[in-house]
C-alpha cells in the first residue's frame, strides 16, 4: 500500500487485495449476458428492418387530408386572432389554437411534396407570426394592426393556393 502523504489519491493505485481486482473484471457469465445481449439486437434489428412499413406510413397524409386539415387551421387562427380581448375564454382559445399550429406544423413541415407549395408557406408564414406574438405577449395581447392585417392576407393567399390545388 502507499503511504498515506501519497500525492496520488489511494482510488487510483492498485488494489491491495486480489479479492478487490477480481470485483471490477467482467465476470464470465456477465460476458456470456452482454453476448446475448449482441445476438438479440442483431437479431431483431433485422426484424425491425424487415417489418419497417414501405408504403405511406411514414408519410403525413393524403393531399385531401392535407386540405382539410389546413382549412381547419385557417378558420381557427381567424376565430382566434377576431376576439375580444375582453372574452374570457381568449386564453383557452389561444392555447388551443397553439396545440393546432404545433402539430400542423410538426405534421406538415418534414414532408418534401408540401414545401414548396404557396399554401404551405403562406400558412407556416402566418402560424409564426401569430405563435410568435402570442409567446411573446401572452395570450391575452391584442394582435397589432399592422400584423393583424398580413396574417389575414397570408391566410387569404394560402386559401386561395388552397383551392388552386397549390
Amino acid at each position: 500500500m502507499r503511504p498515506a502523504s501519497s500525492p496520488v489519491p489511494a482510488v487510483l493505485t492498485a488494489p491491495a487485495t486480489a479479492a478487490a481486482a477480481v470485483a471490477v473484471k467482467p465476470t464470465p457469465p456477465q460476458r456470456a449476458l452482454q453476448a446475448s445481449r449482441r445476438e438479440l439486437v442483431a437479431a431483431g434489428g433485422v426484424a425491425v428492418v424487415a417489418l419497417w412499413p414501405c408504403g405511406g406510413a411514414a408519410r403525413a397524409a393524403s393531399d385531401d387530408e392535407y386540405v382539410s386539415e389546413t382549412k381547419d387551421v385557417i378558420g381557427k387562427v381567424r376565430s382566434t386572432i377576431n376576439m375580444d380581448r375582453a372574452d374570457p375564454g381568449v386564453a383557452d382559445a389561444v392555447a388551443e389554437l397553439r396545440e393546432l399550429s404545433n402539430s400542423w406544423v410538426a405534421k406538415y413541415r418534414r414532408e418534401k411534396s408540401l414545401l414548396g407549395r404557396p399554401s404551405f408557406r403562406e400558412m407556416y408564414s402566418a402560424l409564426n407570426a401569430v405563435s410568435g406574438h402570442y409567446i411573446s405577449f401572452g395570450p391575452t395581447a391584442p394582435i397589432p394592426n399592422k400584423r393583424r392585417a398580413r396574417i389575414l392576407e397570408e391566410m387569404d393567399t394560402a386559401e386561395k393556393a388552397l383551392l388552386r390545388g397549390r
